[in-house]
């Protein structure tokens, strides 16, 4: 995260937008903010939140399957342990578990873009493919 994001004001704005929706619109699933650099994603689940904040440049294919993908995985992994007054030190290594779905999801953009068929461009096309090796 960037560390020029207070996580504290954060949290209490996605509170805040969920509250609204909850009292405004109905339960919200999902929102999307951009910003002059970066992109976040929220995703609500299982009464769970995750928040990805990206790089505005960065490649977003299915992100929001990705974020309840790892919403499904820690509410079955700890949903005996969700409280409303939890210690979420217990849920530590749920970062490893979390910084391999990523790692995942970076393999499968780059193998994606890799397998794209170089439309031909004439002189550049075999330049097009040597910058993809």
């Amino acid at each position: 995260m960037d560390s020029e994001i207070n996580p504290m004001l954060l949290s209490s704005f996605v509170g805040a937008l969920s509250l609204f929706g909850a009292e405004s619109l109905g339960k919200i699933e999902e929102i999307t903010i951009k910003g002059l650099s970066i992109q976040m994603i929220i995703v609500n689940k299982f009464d769970l939140v995750l928040i990805a904040i990206m790089d505005k440049d960065f490649v977003k294919e299915d992100m929001r399957e990705e974020a309840e993908k790892a919403l499904d995985m820690f509410y079955h992994l700890y949903k005996n342990e969700i409280s409303d007054s939890t210690d979420v030190s217990q849920f530590e290594s749920f970062k490893k578990i979390l910084y391999d779905q990523i790692v995942e999801y970076f393999n499968r953009i780059n193998d994606d873009n890799a397998k794209k068929e170089i439309r031909d461009f004439g002189f550049f096309t075999e330049a097009i493919a040597k910058t993809r090796n």
